[in-house]
């Protein structure tokens, strides 16, 4: 921290705006030099800065500290321009562990010249676990002249007493997102606000972020300084995503952890938007539904172990559209029930399907993940995530083809349990292509990843192929390894 820079720039500011006691003596050439401890507060309790200024309230000499930022306790000497330099000796103490806080300077303040304001950093490296108090004290001065204190008798203020009252740390994103061009390399720095502070050694090592990542980038953040509002994050692309046609976004979720409540903006979503329209007569969710038949299957493969040989493991799964409003940008009528009131008008979204049972509290088998483990809960009210009733988006290309474009698998959280209880929420994304490979047949190509620390350390993927009808060509076996399934 630059601190003379910012006492040099405070102490113009707070001699202007400091009010003084009903018996101060006037502030003119005729006043003998003294200094006081000159602590103002808003109206509201806050503590005054440059540039704030107040000049209704007078200093005072206690403070209810339920912050861990530094606690800048500002020092001014009243006299006409110093013509040497001149130190004043403080002392701190504590009714409490000594171990919560640090001051800076550690006793001793420097006047000179025309900086008449110093001030005391107090500084919390530690939380504390009961109230306690901290004492600053003015002790002398190095210019016997100059009068410790007040010159009066009702407000001294020779002393200041911090009261460490219970804190309350949480934390939060000033801004909600980001448009980004989609170059590898492109840079996106944002931060996460701490109102109340933070103390580096609780935050360093917590899992303060959960991640849907629509797409592959680095994370890093700043050192943590001597700055306790907020830590600066550099989020850097690590590859290309030119595709005009799609759609790409990461989400970026604050989760409340151990001291640190997450309230206010919580998610940062980061996002390439479509550059292309896309024109909802394309309609290439109508491909993979058919509402007539309650039974109506899409038919996959996933690239997965079998007994010790990866394979393409053969699922299926009831597939529905996505039900929208009218002025959904992608709505597109399917239904008007023979009725010319348009208040019971059905609309799908033309780009959105999912993959859900028709009623009941089942669960379907979607993107084959009941085969990811060895003991899935498969009933909605333990693992409602084998459910995903929003999970793929069409991109036509050129935003209007009806045979081919990219897909993406809707970045969200969904929530997997075992028969043994665990419960874990699992993110899940990721991108591929479609298109119609003979008449009538489509087929979806992607790669599908899972991310949740517990269960996979990190991020694992998947290779799948969905079809919309049966009887689907043969699939080529791929020159790689595959998953294994585990234990929830």
């Amino acid at each position: 921290m630059n601190r003379i820079k910012f006492i040099s720039v405070l102490s113009t500011a707070l001699v202007l705006f400091y009010s003084c006691s009903k018996d101060d003596y006037k502030l003119d050439k005729s006043v003998d030099p003294f200094v006081r401890f000159n602590f103002i507060t808003s109206s509201t309790g806050v503590p005054l800065e440059y540039p704030s200024v107040n000049t209704g309230q007078i200093p005072v000499n206690t403070y209810e500290n339920k912050s861990v930022k530094t606690l800048k306790v500002p020092v001014a000497l009243t006299t006409t321009t110093l013509k040497n330099p001149v130190t004043v000796n403080f002392s701190a103490a504590t009714s409490g562990d000594v171990n919560t806080f640090s001051v800076q300077p550690e006793n001793q303040l420097v006047f000179e010249g025309n900086k008449l304001i110093d001030t005391i950093f107090v500084s919390f490296d530690k939380r504390w676990q009961n109230k306690q108090s901290i004492t600053l004290k003015l002790e002398n001065a190095s210019d016997p002249l100059i009068h410790i204190g007040n010159l009066n008798t009702e407000a001294p203020n020779t002393t200041f007493t911090i009261n460490l009252g219970e804190v309350a740390t949480t934390y939060n994103f000033p801004v909600k997102d980001f448009t980004i061009k989609g170059e590898i390399g492109e840079k996106v720095d944002f931060k996460v606000n701490f109102p109340n502070g933070f103390i580096p050694s609780e935050i360093e090592n917590l899992e303060i972020f959960s991640f849907l990542k629509g797409f592959d980038y680095s994370l890093t953040h700043d050192d943590f300084g001597d700055n306790r509002s907020s830590i600066t994050y550099h989020l850097t692309l690590l590859e290309d995503i030119q595709n005009d046609d799609a759609e790409y976004r990461t989400d970026i979720t604050l989760n409340s952890v151990s001291n640190y409540i997450a309230n206010g903006n919580t998610i940062l979503t980061i996002k390439k938007p479509i550059k292309t329209p896309r024109d909802v007569l394309a309609n290439p969710a109508s491909k993979f539904y058919d509402l007539s038949n309650s039974n109506y299957l899409t038919y996959g493969v996933n690239w997965f172990d079998r007994s010790g040989t990866c394979v393409w493991q053969a699922f299926n799964a009831l597939t529905f559209p996505v039900v929208v409003t009218k002025d959904n940008p992608n709505a597109i009528l399917y239904s008007d029930k023979g009725t010319t009131n348009p208040n019971d008008d059905i609309y799908h979204d033309a780009f959105k399907i999912g993959f859900r049972v028709a009623s009941g509290t089942n669960t379907v088998n979607s993107f084959n993940l009941k085969r990811w483990f060895t003991n899935p809960s498969s009933t909605a009210a333990n693992s409602p995530g084998f459910n995903i009733s929003s999970a793929l988006e069409f991109f036509p290309e050129n935003g209007n083809s009806k045979t081919n474009g990219t897909v993406l698998v809707i970045p969200q959280y969904i929530k997997i349990a075992g028969t043994n209880g665990n419960s874990y929420n699992i993110a899940i994304e990721g991108e591929g292509i479609y298109k119609e490979i003979s008449t009538g047949l489509f087929e979806i190509s992607f790669e599908l990843k899972l991310t949740n620390e517990k269960l996979f350390g990190g991020t694992v993927t998947g290779k799948y192929k969905i079809y919309n009808k049966n009887g689907f060509p043969t699939v080529a076996p791929l020159d790689e390894p595959c998953r294994t399934a585990i234990d929830l």
